[in-house]
């Protein structure tokens, strides 16, 4: 029996899946890092800290594998956050920049104010936004110093998470990233699927930093020097995160979307082979590319605080001590008593992009309890959700029928049941709801020779449950007549 490693490098912590021929989960593992928050709306992680929990999450999952069994490992990582290390040393030169943060502001109304984001937009399908890698490679470029020096002497590798554990995984023998991962750093020509001279010039960041741009899926590299895996394993499959869900959740089909409720959430459909200009402040964005040389697009719409505002309650507010009592909680009152939270925590995400945003409540009455807020930041979730996915459905020419959904928060029945009540549309839930692991699986698999076809992945995606909308639409418009209001307002 063979086994691949899925390594699910994400946000808060790192989980490592081992799964059998079948499919079937076979060992796991998981380490939660510490968040660094320097300053109000900065975001940063110690990469020492992401290797230490992978390598720990590695060998929990791993204590009951036979180490020749293994054929294959997949990665797939949270995408924006940017690592700066020395080619030597393989040691970071600064703290690994989150895709939360939001310090490049000022960076971005710049280049907006001298005219360059419909440039970068055509180039990218991207916007301007301190979300994606460019700007904070930037950043660090400018405030570490003699660091801009020693990249243009070529001393420095950049990478996303992805590149940086690919580095670490074959003792700084690859420096490589998938086209996903590149379409996510305002450097890549989303057309040509290579690095932009023109994009690079823009943003003032070397070439020589750069890593190779690679296929998702197919052999990258092998691992050399890690405690407790045998050298020489396949690292076949690369994905970033949202991506990687896209396709554990087999939404091969144009039209198929996905959701995946993590740290915040993620919306992405699939556009075939065409990558669709967005009119409606979503992103275009590569959603893989195989050994194949299949190519596919999709478009994105991403609200940056999800199960994020679930973790504000239980460590902020100290609502409850595990994120699992919210559900009870909010089910406590029938309603959220006109109370409305928008999570704007690290600014507003896809459609809106405001990064000055910030979170809010209103509709606060001396009857609100913490029953009421916890529903209202439920429902906050929710409604995030519903414009980005109005959005979609007017670039992408067609209406959702069904939205699949995974990630941790997907767990949540109340908040799956109000997502269908507000789009209008039915919730599918998966049985293995870590569907984002299971792409990085599936696709390190393929590119070995695992699994031979995507039909095998389809034949083994089954539904959970099934949430169907109950509630009248005039109730429903009312609510985002509510929401709406407070969103200009955050």
């Amino acid at each position: 029996m063979r086994h691949v490693i899925a390594i699910d490098q994400g946000t808060t912590g790192s989980t490592v899946l081992v799964l059998d021929e079948k499919l079937q989960i076979r060992g796991r593992g998981y380490k939660e890092y510490r968040q660094i928050y320097p300053q109000p709306g900065w975001v940063e992680h110690d990469p020492e800290d992401i290797w230490g929990s992978v390598t720990f999450a590695l060998q929990a999952a791993l204590k009951d594998i036979p180490p020749a069994s293994i054929a294959a490992i997949g990665i797939t990582n949270q995408r924006e956050t940017a690592v700066l290390w020395d080619r030597k040393t393989g040691k970071a030169v600064h703290n690994a920049i989150v895709w939360q943060d939001r310090r490049t502001a000022p960076m971005c109304a710049e280049l907006k104010a001298a005219g360059k984001e419909s440039r970068v937009k055509q180039l990218t399908g991207l916007t301007l936004d301190p979300y994606f890698s460019g700007t904070k490679i930037r950043w660090m470029l400018d405030n570490v110093d003699g660091l801009a020096a020693r990249a243009r002497a070529g001393d420095i590798a950049f990478g996303t998470v992805d590149c940086y554990l690919l580095s670490r995984l074959t003792a700084g023998g690859v420096h490589a990233t998938d086209v996903t991962n590149a379409s996510r750093t305002l450097l890549l020509d989303l057309h040509t699927l290579a690095w932009s001279e023109e994009l690079l010039e823009i943003l003032g960041v070397p070439r020589s930093i750069l890593p190779q741009v690679v296929a998702s899926s197919g052999t990258i590299g092998t691992t050399k020097g890690v405690a407790g895996l045998p050298d020489g394993i396949p690292i076949a499959g690369v994905a970033g995160d949202q991506q990687s869900a896209l396709f554990g959740q087999a939404c091969f089909t144009p039209g198929d979307a996905k959701c995946t409720f993590g740290t915040g959430a993620f919306i992405l459909m699939n556009t075939g082979d065409r990558a669709v200009a967005s009119k409606s402040g979503l992103l275009t964005t590569v959603a893989w590319k195989l050994a194949t040389g299949e190519l596919r697009y999709a478009l994105e719409g991403s609200a940056f605080i999800a199960g994020a505002a679930v973790q504000w309650l239980r460590d902020g507010l100290q609502f409850f001590s595990s994120a699992k009592e919210i559900e009870a909680l909010a089910s406590s009152v029938p309603d959220s008593g006109g109370v409305i939270v928008v999570p704007a925590f690290a600014g507003l995400g896809a459609p809106h992009w405001r990064p000055e945003g910030r979170g809010s409540i209103t509709g606060l009455t001396r009857g609100t309890t913490r029953a009421h807020i916890a529903r209202a930041t439920l429902e906050g979730i929710a409604l995030q959700n519903v414009d980005i996915l109005r959005a979609m459905e007017r670039d992408a020419g067609r209406p959702l029928t069904v939205l699949k959904v995974d990630g941790g928060a997907s767990a949540n029945d109340l908040l799956m049941q109000f997502q269908a009540d507000v789009l209008g549309v039915e919730i599918s839930r998966p049985e293995v709801v870590e569907t984002t692991a299971l792409g990085a699986a599936f696709l390190a698999g393929l590119g070995t020779g695992v699994w031979k076809d995507q039909a095998e992945v389809t034949s083994t995606w089954r539904e959970q449950k099934r949430f169907k909308p109950s509630t009248d639409r005039a109730s429903v418009a009312e609510h985002l007549k509510r929401w709406d209001s407070a969103v200009a307002k955050a």
